[in-house]
């Protein structure tokens, strides 16, 4: 049985732990952008956009500290909102349209931190999707 001689890896000159990230982020300049709400039940994700679609902050109810059933309440969707949009008003977005979906309690509660931030809104757009007699539902529970 042979054993052979295992050398160290060399490490590479131009790996991603040497070299310094740029910060993009605190650089770019959005003054328009798009803010998506998705509130489900348990949880509400806010995205913010620039035009072309790149996301540039997010905050849902679960990032921002709440557990278990605390994620669907209005005040978490509130808190997610502020925390996603605080980010993008420090790189100086001005202007925003805002596109909604899904049944969730958190969504009054999350345009209404959006409207408090300052940022003028163009449009407010529901997007929830509607079936058009699609799927067919699940079975009665039976308890």
């Amino acid at each position: 049985m042979r054993r052979y001689n295992m050398a160290k890896p060399i490490p590479k000159i131009g790996s991603r732990r040497n070299r310094r990230i740029n910060s993009r982020k605190s650089t770019r300049k959005i003054p328009i952008g798009v803010i998506y709400v998705q509130a489900g039940f348990n949880n509400t994700i806010v995205t913010v956009t620039d035009v072309r679609g790149r996301v540039v902050s997010w905050a849902s109810a679960g990032t921002c500290g709440f557990k278990g059933a605390k994620r669907g309440t209005p005040f978490a969707a509130q808190t997610a909102a502020g925390n996603a949009i605080r980010k993008v008003v420090d790189q100086g977005m001005q202007r925003a349209d805002v596109m909604i979906k899904g049944p969730g309690l958190g969504r009054d509660a999350a345009l209404r931190a959006i409207r408090r931030s300052g940022i003028l809104l163009s449009f407010v757009r529901d997007v929830t999707p509607m079936p058009h007699n699609g799927c067919r539902p699940p079975k009665k529970r039976r308890v």
